[in-house]
């Protein structure tokens, strides 16, 4: 019913807004990953809450794809750091990682939404088509802010991660010669190019006519 809709509706913008949120002010590396996973089943059952239920299934499909790969790439530099989770303590660690650093951004690229990789083709759509409806400037701000805070935690966690000065952690071993380790996160990386076209071509059968004005249309990439 329209009831259940609304309700369903506010709970997943307070869910990806709030964990959002937190994962910003977040150190676990495993943690920011896992408020980033309860952020986008947020986006899936916002996409419920309007009726697009192939989109949530779409979105489920192309952000388990990437999600693991974040998740094995976390696993790489938590085994190779001596076994610490604080980000703080990591830094530079694009030096000794530099085939895991490449996967983990194309993974984090991915999830914010960036054209033409695996997460962009199901959250652009959704996002798309709930500014087609009418449920408000309020709604569609606040999808919008969400959208934000995915590429701010994001970005957070690249630099302190890769970019940054060296924290002062545990020392640092070279594993990436681990092909039990790299050979995974090397083909989750295709499937994470790929998925999206792939799964969207095999889902829907034709393509979605959408029509908005110019501001919305660019609002997704803008934010």
């Amino acid at each position: 019913s329209s009831t259940c809709s609304a309700l369903l509706l506010f709970i997943s913008i307070m869910t990806m807004f709030m964990s959002g949120v937190v994962a910003i002010f977040e150190y676990d590396l495993k943690k920011i990953i896992a408020l980033s996973t309860l952020s986008q089943l947020g986006m899936m059952m916002f996409s419920i809450s309007l009726g697009l239920y192939e989109l949530a299934f779409f979105h489920l499909l192309t952000h388990a794809l990437f999600k693991a790969l974040l998740f094995l790439c976390a696993g790489v530099l938590i085994h190779g750091a001596g076994n610490t989770q604080d980000i703080r303590s990591f830094g530079g660690l694009s030096l000794n990682f530099p085939l895991v650093t490449v996967c983990m951004n194309l993974a984090n690229l991915s999830l914010c939404g960036v054209p033409f990789l695996a997460g962009f083709y199901s959250k652009d759509l959704i996002v798309e088509l709930a500014c087609q409806y009418s449920w408000g400037i309020f709604v569609l701000l606040m999808m919008f802010i969400c959208l934000s805070l995915t590429v701010l935690y994001s970005v957070r966690l690249t630099y302190l991660s890769f970019v940054g000065s060296y924290g002062g952690g545990t020392s640092i071993s070279v594993c990436e010669s681990d092909y039990s380790l790299v050979g995974p996160v090397v083909i989750l990386s295709f499937t994470s190019l790929v998925s999206g076209p792939i799964l969207s071509w095999l889902n829907f059968p034709a393509p979605v006519l959408i029509f908005l004005p110019a501001f919305l249309k660019w609002g997704a990439l803008f934010f």
